[in-house]
C-alpha cells in the first residue's frame, strides 16, 4: 500500500498526523485505569479524502476511512488474528486452491442516512466488487490479478467472459475463490479493499458517481457512516446503528479536522482545551517544556508498524518545474549520477538517519523507528530465525566490502559512516568525470513549505550529505512548494516522468498481505506498483512503449526480476520461498535503489485511547478500523501502557497458540 499501504500496501504520505478525540458521554466499563469510556473520536488529517471506491484506491489516506465503512470477510483482532466479518466461516481444499466462505447472513446495506437500503449483503456483492475493480483498472489489482485463476487474462483481455473468473457466488450466503496456485497468506488478502463487496443495483444506480468522496457516494455495512466530507476543513462520521457487531464497537462519533502541520505545538493545545484525545509532542519544539510539566508520566511512544518509509531517487526524471538546475547539462548530469551505484552508496553511507529522525521525535527517540530494510526484519521467519537475518547473510555475501559490518536489526542506523561514503563519492566521481560528469551534482528535494518538522529533517538530510560527500561534489537543493504542489510532484504523481525531483522522502510502503513479495513486488519492473516513485514506468507504459527502458537498463532491474520470479515460483514451501525472497531483498539492498529511513510510529504522544484496544495486523487495510478502539477520560499514563503491553502480549501469544 503506498502510504499510506501506507500503508496498505497502500500509499502514505510523510506528514499525515494521527490523533484520537476528547469529550462525550462516558460509560462504565472501560479496560483502562479509568471507569469511564469517551464516545467521541477526533483526530487531524493532512490530505483530503479522494474516492470512496475501495476496490480501486491504494492510498492510506482513503483507505483509512472507508475501512470504517465497508467491510469484507474476515479482519483484524486485537491479537493480530484473522477473524470472521461477512465471512462467518470458511473452507480451504486439500490442494490449498478452493476457499469457500459462508457469508454472515442478515446483514443489510445501509444508505448515507443510516436506513436500510433494502438488500442484504450477499455472496454476489463480492463478485460485482471484483469485477468493478477489473472494470476501472483498479491501483490494486496487482494484490489479486496473479492470484485468482482466470483473471489476469480476464484483465489483459484475453477474455471478455467474467464467468471464467475463479470468482462465483454458489447461492446467495456461500462465496468461492478459485485460486491459480496455493497462497497460504490468500486470507490476509481478503482483508483488503479490491476485495470487499458492492450491491451491484446501487452501483449501476450512481454510475460514475459510485465512490466519490460524500456521503452517498457508496452503501455501508461497516462499523460507521460517512456523515461529511469538506476539503481542508472536516471529516465525519456516526456510528452505524445497525452494525451487526455493536458489541464491539465503543464510539458513537468520529470527527477529523485538517491540519496543515505549520503549528506542531497546537496539536497538545487542542489536546489541553479537549478538542482531541490524543496529540503527537515534539521534543524538539518550543512548546515541548509544557507537555512535559503537564504530564511528565503521560509521554508514552507508539509501537512501530510495517509501513516503511525510504529517500528515492529518481531514475527518469521528466518533470522540471521545481528545479535550481538551469541547463541541459546539470540535468543530464544528475541523472547519470543517480544511475551509478557507487554514487547512490555514497548517498546510503553518508546519510545520518538518526539525525534526520532527531528532527521528528528528538534525540531520545531518534533510533526507536529506523529501519534499514524495506521489509520489516520480523515481518515472517525462516526456520524459526528473523528474515532479516538471513537478508543480512545474503547482503555481506554479495559485496563484503561495502556491507560485510552491518547490522540490519531495526532500532539503529546500519550504514551511517562518513569513512565509507567518501570512498564510494571517489570511486563514483571518477567513474562519472571519464564520462563527462561535472561536479557538484545537484540534487532537487521537494518538501512541503508549511510544514516546519518536515523542512527540518530535509535540512538535516542535506546537511549530513553535504557534510560527509562535500559540497564541491553534492549539493542538495530543498524545493519549498505548497501542499497541492509538492504532492502532485511526489506523493500523487500519476506516472513516473511527473515526479518532479531527484531525491523524495515523501511516500513509503506498507504491506497489504502478509508474505514478502507484498513489499519486493513494488519494484519488479514489469508492473511494480511503485516504480513511479523512482522515475519509472510500469502500467503506465503507452502503446507498448517504456520511455524508462534505458533506466531500467542501467540500474539492472531486471536482474531483480529474475529473483523475484524464482522466488514466486515457490507455493509449496514457505521457508524456501521466503529465502528465495531474501535474495530479492538483498540484491535491492545492495543496489542502494532505495534508501530505507524508519517504520511508521515509533513516536511521543499523549493519549487518552486505552492502550492495545485497536485492532492488529501487518497487513491490509482491517488493522486501520476504529472497531474495538476504547477511550478513557484521562491521560494514559507510562505504567498503565506497559502493564497493557505485557498483558497484550501475553494474551497474543495464547491467540496464536490457540490459532495454531
Amino acid at each position: 500500500m503506498k502510504k499510506s499501504k501506507v500503508l496498505t500496501a497502500l500509499l502514505v504520505s510523510t506528514f499525515v498526523l494521527g490523533a484520537c478525540g476528547n469529550g462525550g458521554d462516558k460509560k462504565e466499563g472501560s479496560s483502562g485505569e479509568s471507569s469511564d469510556l469517551v464516545k467521541e473520536y477526533n483526530t487531524v488529517f493532512a490530505t483530503d479524502l479522494e474516492t470512496l471506491d475501495y476496490t480501486v484506491s491504494q492510498r492510506k489516506t482513503n483507505s483509512d476511512h472507508y475501512t470504517n465503512f465497508v467491510e469484507g470477510l474476515l479482519e483484524n483482532d486485537r491479537y493480530g488474528n484473522l477473524v470472521p466479518a461477512m465471512a462467518e466461516s470458511w473452507e480451504v481444499s486439500e490442494d490449498g486452491l478452493t476457499y469457500t466462505y459462508h457469508i454472515r447472513e442478515g446483514v443489510q446495506w445501509m444508505d448515507s442516512e443510516g436506513n436500510e437500503y433494502g438488500a442484504e449483503v450477499t455472496a454476489h456483492d463480492f463478485v460485482t466488487g471484483l469485477k468493478h475493480a477489473v472494470e476501472k483498472n483498479s491501483e490494486t489489482l496487482y494484490i489479486v490479478a496473479d492470484s485468482i485463476s482466470g483473471l489476469s487474462d480476464y484483465v489483459s483481455g484475453k477474455t471478455d467472459d467474467f464467468s471464467t473468473v475463479g470468482v462465483k457466488a454458489v447461492d446467495d450466503y456461500t462465496l468461492e475463490y478459485t485460486l491459480n496456485r496455493p497462497e497460504s497468506y490468500w486470507n490476509s488478502k481478503t482483508t483488503y479493499g479490491i476485495l470487499y463487496p458492492i450491491n451491484e443495483e446501487f452501483l449501476t444506480s450512481k454510475g460514475d458517481d459510485f465512490g466519490k468522496p460524500q456521503p452517498d457516494g457508496i452503501l455501508y455495512n461497516g462499523p460507521f457512516i460517512l456523515v461529511n466530507n469538506t476539503a481542508k476543513s472536516v471529516i465525519e462520521y456516526d456510528k452505524n446503528e445497525s452494525y451487526w457487531d455493536l458489541d464491539n464497537l465503543h464510539i458513537d462519533t468520529v470527527k477529523w479536522t485538517y491540519n496543515d502541520g505549520s503549528d506542531p505545538d497546537g496539536l497538545f493545545k487542542a489536546y489541553q482545551d479537549g478538542t482531541l484525545t490524543a496529540a503527537r509532542v515534539y521534543p524538539n519544539s518550543a512548546g515541548y517544556k509544557d507537555v512535559v510539566a503537564e504530564y511528565p508520566d503521560a509521554i508514552t511512544w507508539s509501537d512501530t508498524g510495517g509501513s516503511t518509509f525510504n529517500m528515492t531517487f529518481n531514475f527518469n526524471r521528466g518533470t522540471f518545474d521545481a528545479t535550481s538546475k538551469t541547463t541541459d547539462k546539470a540535468k543530464e548530469d544528475t541523472q547519470k549520477a543517480i544511475r551509478n551505484r557507487n554514487f547512490r552508496l555514497a548517498m546510503l553511507f553518508g546519510f545520518d538517519k538518526t539525525a534526520y529522525n532527531a528532527q521528528n521525535v528528538g534525540e531520545e527517540g531518534a533510533s526507536r523507528s529506523l529501519r534499514n530494510t524495506l521489509v520489516p526484519t520480523e515481518f515472517v521467519s525462516i526456520d524459526g530465525k528473523p528474515y532479516g537475518e538471513t537478508v543480512e547473510e545474503k547482503l555481506k555475501a554479495l559485496d563484503p566490502d561495502a556491507f560485510g559490518d552491518v547490522d540490519l536489526a531495526e532500532g539503529h542506523d546500519a550504514y551511517y559512516n562518513a569513512e565509507k561514503a567518501k570512498k564510494y563519492m571517489d570511486l563514483a566521481k571518477a567513474e562519472l568525470e571519464a564520462d563527462g560528469v561535472e561536479f557538484p551534482i545537484h540534487l532537487d528535494m521537494p518538501e512541503a513549505e508549511t510544514r516546519e518538522t518536515n523542512v527540518n529533517m530535509a535540512k538535516s538530510l542535506k546537511n549530513t550529505i553535504e557534510s560527509s560527500l562535500g559540497k564541491d561534489n553534492v549539493v542538495v537543493d530543498i524545493q519549498l512548494l505548497n501542499q497541492d504542489k509538492y504532492l502532485a510532484a511526489t506523493y500523487q504523481a500519476t506516472t513516473g516522468e511527473a515526479g518532479d525531483f531527484d531525491i523524495s522522502n515523501a511516500s513509503g510502503w506498507g504491506p497489504d498481505f502478509v508474505d514478502p513479495s507484498t513489499y519486493l513486488n513494488i519494484y519488479d519492473s514489469r508492473k511494480g506498483d511503485m516504480l513511479k516513485t523512482l522515475g519509472l514506468e510500469g502500467s503506465q507504459i503507452v502503446e507498448g512503449k517504456d520511455p524508462s527502458t534505458a533506466a531500467k537498463d542501467s540500474i539492472k532491474l531486471s536482474e531483480y526480476d529474475a529473483l523475484l520470479d524464482d522466488a514466486s515460483a515457490i507455493t509449496d514451501n514457505d521457508n524456501e520461498r521466503y529465502t528465495k525472497y531474501a535474495d530479492a531483498e538483498a540484491w535491492l539492498l545492495n543496489s542502494a535503489i532505495q534508501i530505507p529511513i524508519y517504520a511508521d510510529e515509533g513516536v511521543p504522544r499523549v493519549t487518552n485511547v486505552v492502550p492495545y484496544t485497536k485492532p492488529d495486523g501487518w497487513a491490509g487495510i482491517a488493522a486501520n478500523k476504529l472497531k474495538y478502539v476504547e477511550i478513557q477520560d484521562s491521560a494514559v499514563t507510562v505504567e498503565q501502557y506497559d502493564k497493557a503491553r505485557a498483558d497484550w502480549e501475553a494474551e497474543k501469544a495464547k491467540s496464536k497458540e490457540t490459532a495454531e
